[in-house]
């Protein structure tokens, strides 16, 4: 045995460092073939990718939207998610030259696919969703649902709101007023130069700041016209660099970006459901519920959510979908109680009497005429009677000294919220387990891989790009759980064809098999009525049968 100081790798002046094979490049269980074995079984065409339906045309013919899609998918799961990244990594990784035969796209190719074809990317992170029920991984009846917020490709800076807007519009007329006056004393300072015989009447310093006076107004009329539009729109904020991009607080954070929600099933942690939004979780909890539903086709569904998400229109909706939602209820702003005043807590409501109990002990009676909130719900309102409350000795802990009664106002589908905050008393463990589903995912995109941010902007472009995030997610996830060759096996009877030609393939070998059995052994027995040639045997890869005709 040689001794040696380090061990030495082969020389690279070799005739052939590498192996021979591209396909030798990547080992038998490499998650590489997974890939391809998923690429492989997907309808691209159906799926609506662009170029996936073309024939043999005329010029340059494009890439095959699958290479683009393999390696999309494999940069996600990697944590590559640039274009100009993706394009070195297609000249260098083994395994990606591997994935596209030693194909090599430019980084604009690259970064078009990804824009052009989010609407495709949403559908095929939907069929592996559906493969993911096939494959038996989803418990199809406890999901929770959250919303985490990811930076877009935007500042903060960019995105004006009407306040900021006024205040900038208020700025600069403090500054034109201030330029302004500048303008009057060097008017004045130049007449009098000139009234004196000093000075070769110059316009000295006047010139700059005419100029910056100019830039002010442009910069003014500007700030009106975006304000103009966001009355004109109605919507609340305005972004001069991601049109979508809003400013989005969640607890202590602030962020100028999305807010990313998610349907996570218990069984395994794998997102069932996504979607991408610009405002807070309110308003929601339905729309995700009624997604997952769908796609997991349950006929009952258990949904755990935080606060945020607490709407009393969204629980009615869900109950009304056969969707069991548990949400901690809303305790309000709690002034009253800051005050040492009766909330709505401390009355009871007697459902044989249809009135409301105030700690006194007297009924507040309804009223025949609804109303409607600010919210657009439907109240019916329950008054107390003003001589009773004249007289009562709790009065100055329910009344304000300028009101005369007090008012209770009660859904006219009250009875849900009745139900949810009956179910919410049992509900502690559950609520525990909630934080520990629909975390998982959050943490591992952003902890493990990194993706705190998106790199495209615009509302469509960014669905894309997160459904990249949770297909690789999902796609990591699944081979983890059942294993490399279980999913490759899985794929493999998936893929059109796939089945056909390797039964085609079994019966050329049970072919030659055959005529070696003919040659070395039935022709030296044979007599001279039997040839050879006389012999058939015929195979059916459709059928799968075997003939075999002296």
């Amino acid at each position: 045995m040689t001794n040696r100081t380090f061990k030495s790798g082969d020389s690279r002046d070799q005739a052939c460092l590498l192996p021979p094979r591209i396909e030798d490049y990547v080992g038998p269980d490499n998650p590489a073939r997974a890939i391809e074995s998923f690429v492989c079984a997907l309808d691209l065409a159906k799926l609506g990718f662009r170029h996936a339906e073309r024939g043999v045309e005329v010029g340059q013919p494009p890439y095959d939207p699958a290479d683009l899609l393999k390696l999309y998918l494999y940069g996600y799961i990697n944590q590559i998610r640039s274009s100009r990244r993706l394009e070195r990594e297609a000249c260098r990784n083994l395994e990606l030259i591997w994935l596209l035969k030693n194909l090599r796209p430019g980084y604009r190719t690259i970064a078009n696919f990804r824009k052009e074809n989010w609407e495709a990317l949403k559908a095929t992170n939907r069929s592996f969703v559906l493969l993911i029920r096939e494959l038996g991984l989803v418990g199809g009846a406890l999901v929770a649902v959250d919303g985490a917020l990811f930076h877009g490709n935007a500042g903060k800076g960019s995105i004006f709101t009407r306040r900021r807007l006024a205040e900038q519009i208020a700025n600069l007329d403090k500054e034109i007023e201030a330029y302004g006056k500048s303008l009057e004393v060097n008017d004045s300072a130049e007449a009098k130069q000139r009234t004196e015989g000093q000075g070769d009447g110059s316009k000295g310093d006047g010139g700059d700041i005419g100029a910056k006076v100019e830039k002010l107004m442009a910069r003014r009329l500007r700030a009106k016209a975006d304000l103009e539009r966001l009355d004109t729109s109605g919507e609340g904020q305005l972004s001069k660099t991601d049109p979508d991009a809003r400013l989005l607080s969640k607890g202590d954070q602030t962020i100028a970006g999305y807010n990313v929600q998610c349907v996570v099933d218990d069984r395994h942690k794998l997102i069932v459901a996504s979607e991408v939004v610009n405002s807070s979780d309110a308003g929601h909890l339905h729309a995700m519920a009624i997604a997952a539903k769908e796609v997991l086709e349950a006929e009952t569904l258990q949904v755990l959510a935080d606060a945020g998400y607490y709407s009393s229109v969204d629980l009615k909706a869900c109950e009304d979908d056969g969707i069991t939602a548990y949400v901690p209820p809303s305790e309000g702003n709690g002034m009253l109680e800051k005050q040492g005043r009766f909330s709505r807590k401390d009355f009871s409501y007697d459902t044989a009497a249809d009135a409301y109990r105030c700690p006194a002990g007297e009924l507040l009676r309804p009223t025949k005429a609804r109303f409607t909130n600010t919210s657009g719900r439907v109240e019916i309102r329950y008054l107390s009677r003003k001589a009773i409350c004249d007289t009562c000795p709790l009065r100055a802990r329910c009344l304000t000294p300028k009101s005369a009664q007090r008012i209770i106002g009660r859904w006219e589908h009250e009875d849900v919220l009745e139900r949810h905050r009956t179910r919410m008393q049992n509900a502690a463990e559950l609520m525990r387990r909630r934080s520990a589903i629909v975390e998982h995912p959050f943490g591992t995109l952003k902890c493990r891989a990194g993706y705190q941010h998106f790199l495209v902007r615009g509302f469509n472009k960014v669905r894309g790009e997160w459904s990249l995030m949770a297909l690789g997610y999902n796609f990591t996830r699944v081979l983890n759980i059942i294993g490399f060759e279980r999913f490759v096996a899985y794929m493999a009877a998936k893929t059109p064809g796939v089945r056909q030609y390797a039964l085609a393939a079994a019966l050329h070998g049970i072919r030659l098999v055959l005529g070696a059995f003919w040659t070395h052994i039935v022709s030296p027995f044979s007599t001279s009525r039997l040839r050879p040639s006389q012999a058939r045997y015929s195979c059916s890869a459709s059928s799968g049968k075997i003939s075999l005709i002296f």
